[in-house]
């Protein structure tokens, strides 16, 4: 439910799923469990299972929230979750890529999660903010990064402007060529609804743009780390002001313009990310960019393939 408002210049038709749907499974996948966990496999269980660090870095007088895996002083990687998302979204992930031998941290950009609200947003403030999550949890004076779907733009904007830090960026299933530099969109904010109880916020998730969900464990385990108590029942993290008042420059020139390695990865069945798409990234992208296309999985990779996410992040970070 969480990446809509992001990204400008989309029509339509870049939304398939979600043109005159009824269909229960797109567009409240989880309503059906009526609040209860579905089963999900041993691998996954034991990856969100796995001890973590939990700490917040004060970024500008804003207490931002970081995760760790994995022992200091091995290379380090940091994962950038996408509009609306947190780093819990990276909870199944990470554990396998310390397994690979990694030190591995995950930040809830400011707005989201549980990270602290700002009155102001701008991507500039987003890059101060990877860079004291990375020194905050041990990443060494250069690491590399990944970034999904908006995630992305902060990971190009570091290979451009801070290349000196980075060993190389992985951008996955940002639509580069459709971002521009002004906002996305929308209707005046409002502040969020809130649900009685928990199994009636679990039961108004979605995807955004509305997609199926092959792995309901995943997208169960995402909702609930999408959400939080309040007074009166629960209702998403996020700031419903955020895009409001967020400042964003031309991401296609932070892409062009990147001075690290770069790689690319993107879900073969993504609606943000199509064939038009890649080729156009392919001709922004600096030379030697390598990209790497994931059967079956849609815009939010690593709920629909996230083992074939980590098996590519691995090869892609040796």
């Amino acid at each position: 439910m969480h990446e809509q408002g992001a990204l400008a210049g989309l029509s339509p038709t870049d939304e398939p799923f979600a043109a005159g749907s009824n269909d229960p499974a797109l567009l409240a996948p989880l309503a059906a469990l009526g609040g209860a966990r579905p089963e999900a496999p041993e691998w996954f269980v034991d990856a969100i299972a796995k001890p973590h660090d939990r700490a917040h870095v004060d970024v500008d007088g804003v207490a931002v929230e970081w995760l760790g895996w994995g022992k200091t002083g091995q290379p380090g990687v940091l994962l950038l979750h996408g509009n609306g998302a947190n780093a819990d979204w990276w909870r199944f992930i990470a554990p396998l890529l310390a397994e690979a031998g990694f030190r591995v941290a995950a930040l809830s950009w400011s707005g989201m999660g549980n990270s602290g609200h700002r009155p102001r947003y701008a991507t500039e403030t987003f890059l101060a903010e990877a860079l004291a999550a990375a020194e905050a949890a041990g990443l060494g004076a250069r690491f590399a990064v990944a970034g999904h779907s908006f995630g992305g733009v902060p990971a190009a904007a570091l290979a451009a402007l801070h290349a000196d830090r980075l060993v190389r960026a992985i951008i996955i299933d940002t639509p580069f060529a459709l971002i521009g530099a002004r906002k996305p969109p929308r209707g005046p904010a409002r502040p969020h609804r809130v649900y009685p109880d928990l199994e009636s916020a679990l039961a108004r998730f979605r995807w955004a743009p509305v997609q199926p969900s092959p792995n309901l464990y995943i997208t169960d385990f995402i909702a609930r780390s999408s959400l939080k108590a309040v007074a009166g029942g629960w209702t998403w993290k996020f700031d419903p002001y955020l895009w409001e008042h967020f400042r964003i420059r031309d991401a296609n020139v932070w892409l062009a313009d990147a001075r690290a390695p770069l790689d690319y990865v993107w879900g073969e069945q993504s609606v943000l990310v199509q064939a038009g798409i890649v080729a156009r990234i392919r001709e922004l992208a600096p030379p030697g960019t390598r990209l790497v296309g994931i059967p079956e999985a849609h815009h939010h990779v690593m709920a629909d393939q996230p083992l074939a996410l980590v098996s590519v992040l691995r090869a892609l970070l040796q």
